[in-house]
């Protein structure tokens, strides 16, 4: 079990703390400056007029209840994950357990088609509308970063977003099932339920996240104190978090972060996440525009295959992006 942080939280900070909500809708530029901010500043924000059909978003949320309400014997032949496939309380390879059940997924076509016939007993149909939510998320995600590349005014504004486009992108999707937690006690609440966590804190080590929830609360981002900021559920928007890739990137500038899903709800929680990864060969550095004599570079190079392995080898709270920082030494060559 994850054991939760005894930071508590602060009702005056959380009533200071405006998660950026960002209508996509609004002139380019101006989206584009706000989300550089919101990026800068917590490392997370919302989108709502995202464009992504509610047709594509229910179809996928129906799928996911779908097989998530199965006898755990079905489930399991989706498993065990290697790292894709069905997977219940383990959630690394180093120990790391909470209360979530999840299917993770490789975004490529062919690999979505191939395991579909372990997930679903009409597999064509749960490939296509995977594909299409994939497809959907995968455009958002690239929206965004081209806006982030004009607001950074990087001279190649496709930069970024070329990274999750190639072809052999290791970007994934996953569902995250968090079974309900709380439980009626007598006449009250038994409230040590509260303290269950269903994945722990951690940061995601790809470029750029996409998620989208049902209408249950559990998200939790973690500000510069500390202190745990729930984020409500909005049937309008998608959330967005930046990666360590991108922290890595953009040499710090931007901030990778921290998060964690509680598991204390009286309903389950299901969330779907999409995770811009650029091709294992990818080579990530900061980029030249975000490098100046008052921002020396931070970080040496390494390809997303060696930040993989990096990420693996460590426990799931561990920071994993400082196995890269240069040293003082490194820094003054």
């Amino acid at each position: 079990m994850v054991v939760a942080s005894p930071t508590p939280i602060g009702s005056e900070k959380i009533q200071s703390v405006g998660v950026p909500v960002i209508d996509l809708s609004h002139k380019r530029s101006h989206v584009s400056e706000l989300i550089v901010k919101a990026c800068e500043d917590y490392g997370f924000f919302k989108v709502i007029n995202h464009g992504i059909p509610d047709e594509t978003i229910s179809k996928m949320e129906a799928e996911g209840h779908d097989f998530f309400s199965r006898p755990t014997s079905e489930k399991q032949k989706a498993g065990p994950p290697n790292p894709l496939g069905y997977g219940c309380r383990n959630i690394g390879f180093n120990g790391d357990t909470g209360e979530v059940e999840y299917l993770l997924l490789h975004t490529n076509p062919l690999s979505i088609s191939q395991r579909s016939r372990t997930i679903c007993k009409d597999p064509m149909r749960f490939c296509c509308v995977v594909n299409d939510y994939i497809e959907a998320v995968q455009g958002l995600a690239c929206e965004i970063l081209d806006l982030l590349a004009e607001g950074l005014r990087l001279h190649d504004r496709r930069v970024l977003s070329r990274l999750i486009k190639e072809s052999d992108s290791d970007s994934v999707f996953r569902l995250n099932h968090y079974p309900s937690s709380r439980k009626e006690v007598d006449k009250g609440r038994d409230m040590t339920a509260q303290c269950r966590i269903g994945f722990g804190e951690h940061s995601d080590p790809q470029i750029l996240t996409i998620l989208r929830s049902n209408d249950v609360g559990g998200l939790q981002i973690s500000v510069d104190d500390g202190v745990w900021v729930p984020i409500l559920p909005d049937p309008a928007a998608f959330c967005i978090n930046v990666g360590d890739a991108l922290q890595a990137l953009t040499n710090g500038r931007f901030l990778s972060v921290r998060h964690r899903a509680m598991a204390n709800s009286c309903k389950a929680r299901m969330s779907m996440i999409y995770f811009g990864a650029p091709p294992l060969h990818a080579r990530i550095s900061p980029l030249p525009e975000m490098i100046t004599p008052i921002n020396p570079c931070l970080y040496r190079p390494f390809t997303w295959s060696e930040y993989k392995k990096a990420a693996y080898s460590l426990r799931l709270g561990d920071r994993r992006l400082d196995l890269f920082l240069l040293s003082p030494d490194e820094e003054d060559q």
